[in-house]
């Protein structure tokens, strides 16, 4: 098993920004000893009826990190996102940072290559991104370090990113009373998903954990902080110790029942290309939309 440098007497200071629209969490993680700092899961803004991109979402994370005087440098995915579109180029664009995803984003680019039945112009090496991070790579952000574990099941680029005594979990874990996402998209599995939680909850009881979706069970407010000790306490799905098995099944006939989320098929387009928008022939953005492909 692999050695992860856990610091618990690292504590970043944490920002969270929440879109309604996708109800997907953002975060701007700052070192505490100096100005540097990450953005987390960001969103781009889409109108699919109207066909129009805009950045509300993504200038607030901008403006937020001006007004503070931080230096951005990296722009992280957890995983490519099937429920919203990424802003990292963006924020890129205004801010500087270098964008990093998990290694194996090559798979989910030659899945969803053939989807959109994508030319040999598009590249299925993960050179899109700045950093295709490993199990265990670490990076800095000012004096403070980041590591990643990777943690396959929803997709298989998915990795949860450990900073101090945070951990950003993507979509591997929801609050206690929403579970855990779901494994039936391409290159995902139950199984999987399941052993990657257990690496999750292997880390320090007071590890905090922050979730990169919520959608308010049963009508409560959105939160998005726990910690491991909560989630192995009273997760609904992998809580008191549920069995390998028992999760494996409620899991793959919960995902049997499940929509296909409505922004996968621009999400995963985009996403796919570290959050840069496709151009037709003639140079302009242009979104495919296949028929019966998924």
């Amino acid at each position: 098993m692999t050695q992860y440098p856990i610091r618990m007497d690292v504590h970043p200071d944490v920002a969270p920004f929440f879109d309604p629209q996708t109800n997907t969490i953002s975060y701007v993680v700052k070192d505490p000893n100096s100005t540097a700092c990450a953005v987390i899961d960001s969103v781009m803004d889409i109108d699919v009826a109207a066909g129009r991109i805009t950045y509300e979402h993504a200038d607030e994370i901008v403006a937020h990190i001006e007004a503070q005087g931080l230096k951005l440098e990296w722009l992280i995915e957890s995983h490519v996102h099937a429920d919203h579109l990424s802003a990292a180029p963006y924020i890129q664009s205004k801010l500087g940072g270098r964008i990093g995803i998990g290694e194996k984003i090559t798979i989910v680019q030659d899945t969803f290559g053939k989807v959109f039945n994508e030319g040999t112009e598009f590249q299925r090496d993960g050179s899109q991104f700045d950093q295709l991070f490993k199990d265990g790579d670490t990076y800095q952000i000012g004096g403070m370090q980041g590591f990643a574990i990777h943690t396959p099941g929803h997709t298989p680029a998915c990795m949860v990113h450990v900073i101090g005594n945070a951990a950003f979990v993507g979509d591997t874990l929801f609050m206690p009373d929403g579970g855990s996402a779901r494994a039936d998209f391409p290159g995902g599995d139950a199984g999987e998903l399941y052993d990657s939680i257990q690496k999750v909850l292997a880390l320090p009881d007071e590890m905090r954990l922050f979730m990169c979706h919520d959608y308010g069970p049963g009508g409560r407010e959105i939160m998005w902080e726990t910690t491991v000790a909560a989630e192995k306490e009273s997760n609904i799905h992998v809580g008191q110790g549920k069995t390998r098995a028992e999760f494996i099944a409620f899991r793959e006939a919960r995902d049997a029942t499940l929509d296909v989320p409505k922004l996968i098929l621009p999400s995963l387009q985009v996403n796919m290309r570290a959050g840069d928008i496709p151009k037709a022939d003639n140079g302009k953005p242009m979104l495919k939309l296949p028929v019966n492909a998924l």
